[in-house]
C-alpha cells in the first residue's frame, strides 16, 4: 500500500494544484519511483489511497498496467493519516511478512542513519527489534510491512497516526525492523525536492 493521501503542507505551493505524488522529479512522478521499485520486487498488486486532488492520482496513475501492477485505490472523504488511512527495501517485503507470521509480529519497519533535518530519530534497533526507547535512534524510513491486526481497533472513519501504533507493538516486542545504509531520501520539502531532482537529472544516463 501506498500512502498518497496527505496534503503536502511542507510542499506548497508546489501542492496546492498537484498532489504531492505527483510532483516530478528526475523526469518521473514521486510515485512512480515506488512503484517501480514495486514491480522489480515482484510485487504485482498496490493499493494507493488518496485525498487531496485524489482524482489527479487516479487519472495519473490508471490501473497501474505501464508498469505491470494492478492499482486498486482507496479513496478518503479527508486525509486519515498513515494508519487511518491504512485501516479503511520492497524486495524483502514477502520474505518479512513470513518471517513476521512465524514470530507474531504486527510490524517491520525499516530505518535508516537521521537525516540533517531530524537529528533525533524516532526509534532504536536491536536484535531485529523495533524499540520505542534506546540508544542510537535511527529514523524510520516510510516503508513497513504490517499485519491487519495492528489496525483492529482503530476506527476507519477517524484520522489515525501510524507511530504510536509502532510504538505499542515495539512495548509488546511485536515489532521487528532492521537498518537500511543505502541511499534513501526525504523530498518533504520544496527544496530538498529541488536538490534531488538537480542530481538525479546530472547522473549519465
Amino acid at each position: 500500500m501506498l500512502l498518497a493521501a496527505g496534503r503536502g503542507e511542507r510542499m506548497r505551493p508546489l501542492t496546492d494544484a498537484c498532489p504531492k505524488p505527483l510532483l516530478r522529479v528526475g523526469g518521473r512522478m514521486l510515485i512512480e519511483w515506488h512503484l517501480l521499485a514495486l514491480a522489480r520486487a515482484g510485487i504485482v498488486d498496490v493499493v494507493v489511497n488518496h485525498a487531496h486532488l485524489g482524482a489527479q492520482v487516479e487519472q495519473a496513475l490508471g490501473d497501474g498496467a505501464r508498469w505491470k501492477l494492478r492499482i486498486r485505490y482507496s479513496a478518503e472523504g479527508e486525509a486519515l493519516e498513515t494508519a487511518g488511512g491504512i485501516a479503511h527495501d520492497y524486495s524483502r517485503a514477502v520474505a518479512v511478512a513470513s518471517r513476521m507470521r512465524a514470530d507474531d509480529l504486527l510490524a517491520w519497519c525499516l530505518l535508516v542513519p537521521n537525516p540533517p533535518h531530524h537529528p533525533s530519530g524516532d526509534f532504536a534497533l536491536r536484535d531485529g527489534r523495533l524499540l520505542a526507547d534506546g540508544e542510537p535512534k535511527l529514523t524510520f524510513s516510510g516503508i513497513g510491512v504490517y499485519r491487519a491486526a495492528l489496525f483492529d481497533k482503530l476506527d476507519p472513519s477517524r484520522k489515525a497516526p501510524l507511530a504510536p501504533l509502532l510504538r505499542a507493538a515495539a512495548a509488546e516486542g511485536r515489532a521487528g525492523a532492521a537498518r537500511h545504509d543505502g541511499r534513501w531520501i526525504d523530498v518533504g520539502t520544496p527544496q530538498r525536492l529541488a536538490a534531488l531532482d538537480a542530481q538525479l537529472q546530472s547522473r549519465d544516463p
